[in-house]
């Protein structure tokens, strides 16, 4: 199976494009195996076939060790570590192509913890890429875009695996922002021209030279938009997931799976 975690800040849609990606998967007869890897979760948006709160849950770590909500979060995510034999046997029992990881809330606890690299090693790394989802909200500033692109860097830098920067949420933004939004993601100097056109303070300084430093080490990359409400934006999507793990060979992507 080809795993596919969906990552991003908290509240930029990563259940709800699980679900929507799955439905749409599942309109195209392929096969996936969904994964709930936040043990906080007061619920999903999804019938998870495997679901981490099996054998961690965060209310349980809080009364267990007498711990607020952040602390019990990080002792959850090392305990994710602990448990990988239950949850790797749990996902060998499913049959499917896919499998589409909807990672914790706050992806901090998933992108900086050491336990998570166990995780992605034990799961298969070379058979794994990143979904970042950048939230629109954030994004539409030239700072806020540069930093959605930051922390869509510092996961693949801090995984070395293949990273698509998805633009969530795409269908609350008018057509001129998204094109906008677009147009900075192929274009550096567009980014960089309304970086220098923004008004000028530290935060803006800081962010042309997040943007100088991203651009120099090759990080750059297009975003994609996508919509979990009309489903636009999957098919890019799934054909850059093609392209990553097969250079684009659908047919011998899905028979070797």
């Amino acid at each position: 199976m080809y795993n596919i975690y969906v990552i991003g800040t908290a509240g930029s849609g990563k259940s709800t494009l699980v679900n929507a990606f799955k439905d749409w998967m599942d309109s195209r007869d392929m096969d996936c195996v969904l994964v709930n890897l936040d043990p906080g979760a007061d619920s999903v948006s999804y019938d998870a076939d495997v679901d981490i709160r099996e054998w961690v849950h965060l209310g349980e770590v809080m009364d267990e060790y007498s711990l607020g909500p952040n602390g019990a979060q990080i002792v959850c995510a090392d305990l994710m570590a602990l448990n990988i034999d239950k949850l790797t046997a749990a996902m060998e029992s499913h049959r499917g192509k896919f499998t589409i990881i909807d990672t914790p809330g706050q992806m901090e606890l998933f992108t900086f913890r050491q336990s998570s690299s166990i995780i992605v090693e034990a799961l298969g790394k070379e058979r794994s890429i990143f979904v970042f989802l950048s939230d629109p909200s954030l994004s539409r500033t030239p700072n806020g875009f540069v930093s959605n692109m930051m922390l869509c860097a510092l996961t693949q830098f801090r995984f070395s695996i293949p990273v698509v920067n998805l633009l969530s949420k795409s269908d609350v933004l008018g057509e001129e922002e998204l094109e906008k939004l677009r147009l900075w993601s192929m274009d550096p100097y567009a980014l960089y021209g309304a970086l220098l056109d923004d008004d000028i303070n530290a935060q803006t300084v800081m962010g042309i030279e997040l943007f100088k430093a991203m651009e120099t080490v090759g990080v750059y990359q297009e975003l994609i938009p996508v919509s979990a409400q009309n489903l636009e934006g999957f098919e890019e999507l799934y054909n850059q997931i093609q392209l990553i793990f097969m250079g684009g060979q659908e047919s011998e992507m899905v028979d070797d799976a």
